[in-house]
């Protein structure tokens, strides 16, 4: 699974600073921490989850992301956050993990990234009697994607993400059936 890093924070207060605002910050604080590792940002994202909000900063590398490459950036974002500018979010955790297999493709640089790789489409109504769809993202023109041939209006996907078939793996020693 996804490498996961954790770091409770027990902040509480209005929501003050504006969530684009907190993201290009973090964005910013993050910038040093992920070069020195030779990682890259994938994303990140403020959002809630129950009773709290989760602040995640979605990392990558080409080598594959570790538990301490993880807990580096974390060590090194989260005593900046405990800045007073910071003290107006709402009660937070903080999130350092790695993109995944199945990482989420929100932005057009994630779906440029993704062309020619298998992705799933999940459709806020069934689309073709289909509530999602996976196969080979052929094209993105910033308000179309083009899966295996069929052109779907971003106005209808509620999300998507590369797709990993698990089916496909068999245990280690066993011959294919």
């Amino acid at each position: 699974g996804n490498p996961l890093f954790l770091i409770e924070s027990a902040k509480t207060g209005g929501n003050a600073v504006q969530t684009k605002t907190l993201l290009q910050k973090v964005r910013q604080m993050c910038a040093a921490p992920i070069q020195e590792r030779g990682l890259s940002l994938w994303d990140v994202t403020f959002e809630k989850e129950g009773p709290r909000y989760l602040l995640s900063i979605i990392v990558d590398k080409e080598s594959g992301v570790d538990i301490e490459d993880c807990e580096y950036v974390s060590r090194a974002v989260d005593p900046q956050l405990d800045e007073p500018e910071f003290d107006s979010l709402p009660s937070y955790v903080l999130c350092v993990s790695s993109a995944g297999l199945e990482r989420t493709l929100r932005t057009p640089e994630h779906l440029e990234w993704a062309l020619g790789r298998r992705v799933e489409l999940t459709f806020y109504r069934p689309h073709d009697g289909a509530k999602s769809k996976a196969g080979v993202l052929d094209a993105y023109d910033g308000e179309t994607l083009t899966v295996d041939g069929v052109v779907y209006s971003r106005r209808e996907i509620s999300s998507c993400r590369e797709y990993f078939d698990f089916t496909s793996i068999r245990p280690q020693g066993r011959a294919a059936e």
